[in-house]
């Protein structure tokens, strides 16, 4: 009955939700590593994301229900991607908070499919690294976005669609 409705909404509507299952915070672990049962808290909400697209699964192989894993986890980011082979993740923590391509390779399946790299503050902030006027932020952003591209590729490989 909590998320139930929003699963109804995401069918209605041909949309997807995210549940939060291993954020990229340092702190994270405080609730999300804790003992619940025999599974900890980040691996529950992992296979309830799993659990809630079931039926859904489309043409891609992933379903209406994902999970972020955040990028400086890159352990639980392999154990979750291993247990969760319908579920997309939104990848939270890359550039800024240190995740690096190197990490984020394990949120990846075959053909580069699965998940999506988020890194907010390493692309808006682009322009003080470079140490350049925050005029040109534009450029140091598009800069920045194609740089993590680029790493990110050269560990996963080119993303194939059929």
């Amino acid at each position: 009955d909590t998320v139930g409705p929003f699963v109804d909404t995401c069918k209605k509507y041909d949309k997807c939700l995210f549940l939060l299952a291993k954020t990229s915070n340092p702190g994270s672990g405080e609730l999300q590593n804790l003992t619940a049962g025999d599974k900890l808290v980040y691996q529950l909400l992992g296979d309830m994301a799993e659990k809630l697209g079931e039926g859904t699964v489309g043409k891609y192989g992933y379903s209406l229900a994902g999970a972020v894993t955040g990028a400086t986890w890159p352990e639980e980011l392999k154990e979750l991607r291993a247990r969760l082979p319908h579920t997309f993740f939104l990848v939270p923590g890359y550039g800024a908070q240190g995740g690096t391509a190197e990490d984020v390779q394990y949120a990846f399946q075959e053909n580069g499919r699965g998940a999506v790299v988020n890194s907010s503050r390493g692309i808006m902030c682009a322009w003080q690294k470079e140490g350049i006027d925050g005029q040109d932020y534009a450029a140091a952003a598009r800069r920045e976005a194609i740089r993590m591209r680029d790493e990110i590729v050269g560990r996963i490989g080119r993303i194939v669609l059929p």
